[in-house]
């Protein structure tokens, strides 16, 4: 089945990444065979990052840049990108050009299948020594506290868009990303793992090890813990455009 896909693409100042990103995802859509957009949400950039992306919008018709006033967050940034994008299908891809598209794109006939695609890095050298016993650290906590299995919570996971519509997103920062994938997961939502490839980034430094951002996961898993063990115990309906719903209808009628 062709999809139509709409990368969203979070930026705050990669004015020295952002077009290696963009163009990374162009090649990717012509290597993979996907009709597809980009969506750019400047998140209050004080350097060239909108002028850069106004020269690749002239270049490439499929990318438009939604310009926040000042930074709301990676999360924020995502979610309004999310529904102002028109793909049914949609990633998330930052902008400093650290992910290669196809790694994910490939994967894209399983959403046949599935309703996510939950990539995990398999070339984890990429990474510092301390990056990588952090994110040990991460998983190991999100799976316990959550009761999960996942290898990997931080990547660019492919949705089919209309899973998303019955999910509160409350991370503005960089939590939302594990947030999206526990009130998935909890409605019982169909997803694949895969093993995805890392790359280095060209320039500047992650904004993901900041006491800010540091802070705003804590403040995200209390959050998302209290929501799914109080306040919200019970299973969001799951959508009747979803794969999931297309098999649990398929099974209900095979038991007839």
């Amino acid at each position: 089945m062709q999809y139509k896909v709409s990368v969203i693409m979070p930026a705050l100042n990669e004015q020295e990444n952002i077009a290696s990103a963009v163009k990374n995802v162009a090649d990717s859509f012509l290597k993979a065979g996907v009709s597809g957009e980009i969506v750019v949400v400047n998140d209050g950039s004080t350097d060239q990052t909108q002028s850069i992306v106004d020269e690749l919008i002239a270049q490439y018709s499929f990318i438009q840049m939604i310009c926040h006033d000042k930074p709301r967050g990676i999360g924020a940034s995502y979610w309004e990108g999310i529904w102002k994008s028109r793909g049914e299908i949609v990633a998330m891809l930052p902008g400093d050009a650290e992910n290669d598209a196809y790694e994910i794109l490939r994967y894209l006939p399983l959403m046949d299948n599935v309703d996510m695609v939950i990539p995990f890095i398999y070339n984890k050298n990429v990474r510092s020594w301390r990056r990588r016993q952090l994110s040990k650290f991460y998983k190991g906590i999100i799976n316990l506290s959550f009761g999960m299995l996942l290898n990997y919570m931080n990547g660019s996971v492919m949705y089919r868009k209309c899973v998303l519509r019955n999910v509160v997103l409350k991370s503005s920062g960089f939590f939302y990303q594990t947030e999206l994938l526990i009130k998935s997961i909890n409605s019982g939502y169909l997803y694949a793992e895969v093993p995805c490839a890392l790359q280095k980034r060209v320039s500047g430094e992650s904004k993901a090890l900041t006491l800010s951002s540091f802070l705003a996961v804590i403040t995200g898993y209390l959050t998302t813990m209290s929501s799914i063990y109080f306040f919200d115990r019970h299973c969001k309906p799951v959508s009747p455009g979803s794969v999931t719903a297309l098999r649990h209808d398929e099974l209900d009628k095979s038991e007839e």
